[in-house]
């Protein structure tokens, strides 16, 4: 059987590798990547990288690949792709599963403001601190160009692009974060104020302790829902078992 894995997180990564290790007799996987990061880490198995044109044009790669499962492992944040893949997978008759990585919860001692876009948070940020920690990586910058008074530490994998807040650091970089270097980058660089998606995932979380611990305000941007009727599990382990279940693969 053919596997379609729409890719580019860890989760998808390790999918992959289960696929290969567990099945290798029964299962032929393809990782699509989106080919927005210069130097992605490539999980085994074949490889495509760039869009597909659309929900018509993933409907026809399925049908012209002869695809027989689609698993939707993009980013939580990745929400066009996977509107996609729901109208794609119905059009060509392909099973769809998506796999997504639970989000994060507020504990004792957080201060989180929780806001539905990248828009919203940076018309909340004037109110609650003056020295940014933006984690949202390079693509959303925009939402936050008009902020002038404000100073902003960005961290991503690759340099973004224009439009950009004026004062604004660089840091490039990729998880995963430990508890010790997020710690020093707040002392370091004063941060009053951290802003982040709800990616949920280990690999960035210390971020979320760090501003615990130094008592600051976070702003975190809601995840966008599934697709309505799509099948989602949290685990990459739990869609190998979704794929023997539907397919009857025991080895």
């Amino acid at each position: 059987m053919h596997v379609l894995v729409l890719g580019g997180t860890t989760e998808a990564r390790r999918l992959a590798e289960l696929l290969v290790a567990e099945l290798p007799a029964r299962a032929r996987v393809t990782s699509s990547l989106a080919g927005r990061v210069a130097s992605p880490r490539l999980p085994p198995g074949e490889i495509r990288v760039g869009g597909f044109g659309g929900a018509d044009g993933l409907a026809a790669w399925l049908r012209t690949h002869q695809v027989d499962a689609l698993i939707d492992a993009t980013h939580p944040f990745a929400g066009t792709i996977s509107f996609n893949a729901a109208a794609a997978a119905a059009a060509a008759h392909v099973p769809l599963l998506a796999l997504r990585r639970p989000g994060w919860a507020p504990g004792d001692g957080d201060d989180w403001h929780p806001v539905g876009s990248l828009t919203e948070a940076a018309l909340a940020l004037p109110g609650l601190g003056r020295r940014v920690f933006l984690t949202t990586g390079r693509m959303g910058l925009a939402a936050f160009a008009g902020l002038d008074d404000l100073w902003f530490l960005t961290r991503s994998v690759d340099a973004p692009e224009s439009p950009h807040p004026v004062r604004m650091r660089v840091l490039l970089d990729r998880g995963p974060f430990t508890l010790d270097g997020e710690r020093e980058l707040i002392r370091r660089h004063r941060i009053d104020v951290v802003v982040t998606k709800d990616s949920g995932g280990a690999a960035t979380a210390p971020k979320l302790a760090a501003a615990r611990e130094a008592r600051i305000p976070v702003v975190v941007v809601r995840r966008p829902p599934v697709p309505e009727g799509v099948a989602v599990v949290a685990t990459p382990g739990l869609a190998v078992t979704w794929l023997r279940e539907r397919f009857d693969l025991q080895g």
